[in-house]
């Protein structure tokens, strides 16, 4: 379970992310959506340290980011597939990021077969496709066979092939009790595979429930539709450069554990093995 409690990020005038709470399920994909400048890439990089948040807090099963001791066997991220050096081949990139993770370089090869790279694994970095990017992104992510994958727009840059590829891998890893969190303007796409939906907007939490619980709540019962109607006032407002007030979220409730899932303990190094 990922707990986020009250997470704040202020630039100066502007509130990027504005107590925000909202829990996570083990064994569940949940979407992360919102009309630009929602908040959720700044959510996402507080989740992992990237950007220090004014107040609240992420934990995961009660640890917080920060206090685990291998994060990489925890939490796997992609959150810009542009950060890697251009000049390093992709199997050399896995290798750096393995050295620093305390991963065994051993599994570089293994990631690189797993999102089929193996091809072009001692071609540099900077002359790969953008979708190869984003599949040598995923593989560091998956370095430590992680828990947990937090992706931000991983979509980018893959053709139908590729981004049936992620769909299918990301509802596997779910499936084995990983817990997905990814953000998407492809809401068509999201329909297909997540289970759960978070609904940001001007930095503030509109929903958390399951996908077709919000889909329902059109008249249309279109997923589409009905995150219009939610987002409507925020992406407005963010037209308009103008600040809205927030409104109260709507059955911003925990997300379900699926059923007969079995609870996960607290995260360890001998229990991510």
């Amino acid at each position: 379970m990922i707990t986020i409690s009250d997470l704040t990020k202020t630039y100066g005038a502007r509130r990027a992310v504005d107590d925000l709470s909202f829990d996570l399920a083990d064994g569940r994909v949940t979407g992360f959506v919102g009309p630009n400048g929602a908040g959720k890439s700044t959510t996402m990089r507080m989740m992992v340290g990237l950007t220090r948040p004014d107040q609240g807090s992420v934990r995961y099963d009660g640890i917080a980011y920060a206090d685990l001791r291998h994060p990489a066997r925890v939490v796997g991220a992609v959150l810009d597939a542009r950060c890697m050096h251009p000049g390093r081949t992709a199997r050399q990139h896995l290798r750096a990021m393995a050295a620093v993770g305390g991963i065994d370089s051993r599994w570089v090869d293994h990631v690189l077969t797993e999102v089929g790279l193996e091809s072009v694994a001692d071609q540099r970095a900077g002359g790969l496709s953008l979708g190869m990017r984003q599949r040598l992104a995923l593989a560091g992510a998956l370095l430590g066979e992680p828990s947990v994958l937090l992706l931000d727009e991983p979509s980018n840059g893959l053709d139908p092939d590729g981004i049936r590829w992620l769909r299918e891998h990301l509802t596997a890893f779910a499936g084995a009790g990983g817990t997905v969190f990814v953000s998407s303007h492809l809401i068509g796409e999201l329909a297909r595979f997540a289970d759960d939906l978070v609904v940001v907007g001007n930095g503030r939490l509109i929903a958390a429930e399951p996908l077709s619980d919000i889909a329902a709540r059109s008249a249309s019962g279109s997923l589409e539709d009905s995150l219009l109607d939610l987002t409507r006032g925020s992406a407005e407002f963010a037209a308009a450069g103008t600040t809205a007030v927030p409104a109260t979220p709507r059955l911003a409730t925990p997300l379900p554990a699926p059923p007969g899932s079995a609870t996960r303990s607290t995260l360890t190094e001998g229990s991510l093995r």
